[in-house]
């Protein structure tokens, strides 16, 4: 049973790493969604912000593991 634990352990953490990247980028894709849905922003906006909002998310992951690697 320990095994089929860790197993699924594993495969867990290749899709969610970083539990704090996981619920940033969905905070940003819900957000943008409800926008995009309320009639906040267009298509367009709403693509520049989900590609802008992923990139800083993604940008503070690395310089934040890069503080706890060093």
């Amino acid at each position: 049973m320990a095994l089929i634990s860790d197993i699924g352990r594993e495969l867990i953490g290749l899709f969610i790493d970083d539990g704090s990247l996981a619920v940033a980028t969905a905070a940003i894709l819900g957000a943008v969604g409800a926008a995009r849905y309320a009639g906040l922003v267009d298509s367009t906006a709403a693509a520049v912000l989900l590609c802008g909002g992923f990139v800083l998310v993604i940008l503070e992951n690395v310089l934040r593991s890069a503080r706890v690697i060093k």
